[in-house]
C-alpha cells in the first residue's frame, strides 16, 4: 500500500448504538446515502452503472469540483439535546494513488458518554479525474469494539482487495462510504425527484436511493444558510434503513456543504451540526509513498 501514515492518526475507542454502527456508518453511510453518480451519468428515477468495469482514459484536466487542499468542517454531535462529541471532515491533500492523482479525504469523529467512548476515523482516496475511488480505509473503535479495515479500489480491473482477504468484484465506477461525503456535492438535485445509484463499491449494498425532499432555511452554530433537505435510504440496518427517518441538510448553493444531520432512533435521535468552514486552496500532487503492509 502507497500512502502516508502518521503513527498518531488513528485512535481507538468507537462508539456502538443498539444495531446502529454509531457515527461512521451513520454519517458515511449518510453521504452514502447523499450520494452520486458522475454528473454526466445524473438521471432521476434510474439505477446507473452496475456490473464490472471497463477500462477508460482520463480526462486530461481534473474534474471540476466545489472543495480543495486545506477544506475542513467541523461539527458538534449530540444524542437529542446532549453533547457527546464533536466530529471534522478534511481534504487533507492530493496523494499519488497507483500513479493515480487522488484527493485524500478525512472524516472523524470522537466523543461518547462516561461509560462509552467513541473514536473513529474513515480516510477515501478519490481520483481527481473521473472522481472514482481508489483507496478506502476505515479505523472504527466504539467502546469495547474495534475494527480495522483497508481497501485498495481498482476501477480499471473491476475489483476491491480488502487487505487480508481475496480479490472481490466492484462496480464500474465505484464510490466508498467516505467518497460519498464529497461526490454528493458535484450533482444537481431537484425537490421532488428520487434519485437510485448502483455507485457504492459493494456491489451487494446497491442500489443507494436519495429523495429530495424540501428546500427551507436553517440556523446552526456556523451561521443562517440556505438549506436543501435531503432523505438518503441504503441496504443497510440502522439510521438509513428504508424505515428510517434521517435526513441531511445541504447548503444550497455551489459549495453543497453539510450543514447538519438528523436521525430519529427507537431510542433517541442523534444530531450533527456545523460549527464551523474553512476553504481550501488548489493544492500540488504529493508524490507516491510507501505504506505498511500492516497498520501502525
Amino acid at each position: 500500500m502507497d500512502a502516508r501514515v502518521d503513527a498518531d492518526r488513528f485512535h481507538r475507542g468507537r462508539r456502538r448504538t443498539r444495531g446502529v454502527d454509531w457515527y461512521a456508518r451513520a454519517l458515511v453511510a449518510a453521504l452514502i446515502a447523499a450520494v452520486l453518480p458522475l454528473p454526466h451519468a445524473l438521471r432521476a428515477q434510474v439505477v446507473v452503472q452496475a456490473g464490472a468495469a471497463t477500462a477508460a482514459p482520463l480526462p486530461p484536466v481534473p474534474a471540476l469540483v466545489p472543495f480543495a487542499t486545506g477544506e475542513r468542517l467541523e461539527y458538534d454531535v449530540k444524542f437529542g439535546f446532549l453533547h457527546v462529541g464533536s466530529g471534522a471532515m478534511e481534504v487533507a491533500g492530493v496523494d499519488s494513488v497507483r500513479g493515480h492523482p487522488a484527493w485524500h479525504t478525512v472524516f472523524q469523529v470522537r466523543g461518547g458518554t462516561l461509560f462509552y467512548k467513541v473514536n473513529d476515523r474513515l480516510e477515501s482516496w478519490i481520483d481527481i479525474h473521473s472522481l472514482v475511488s481508489l483507496r478506502h480505509w476505515q479505523e472504527l473503535s466504539e467502546g469495547r469494539r474495534e475494527r480495522e479495515r483497508r481497501f485498495e479500489i481498482m476501477p480499471e480491473r473491476g475489483v476491491v482487495l480488502e487487505e487480508g482477504k481475496p480479490e472481490a468484484p466492484t462496480v464500474s465506477a465505484p464510490l466508498d462510504d467516505g467518497a460519498f461525503l464529497y461526490f454528493v456535492r458535484t450533482i444537481p438535485l431537484e425537490v421532488g425527484q428520487t434519485y437510485e445509484f448502483d455507485r457504492y463499491f459493494r456491489p451487494d449494498r446497491n442500489p443507494v436511493t436519495i429523495r429530495v425532499l424540501r428546500r427551507e432555511r436553517i440556523r446552526v452554530p456556523a451561521g443562517e444558510f440556505d438549506a436543501i433537505v435531503l432523505q438518503p435510504i441504503i441496504k443497510t440496518k440502522g439510521i438509513f434503513s428504508e424505515g428510517g427517518r434521517a435526513e441531511i441538510w445541504l447548503s444550497d448553493d455551489s459549495n453543497r456543504i453539510m450543514l447538519q444531520m438528523k436521525s430519529k432512533l427507537p431510542f433517541g435521535s442523534l444530531n450533527l451540526y456545523l460549527t464551523s468552514y474553512q476553504r481550501g486552496a488548489a493544492p500540488a500532487v504529493a508524490p507516491e509513498r510507501g505504506a505498511p503492509s500492516s497498520p501502525p
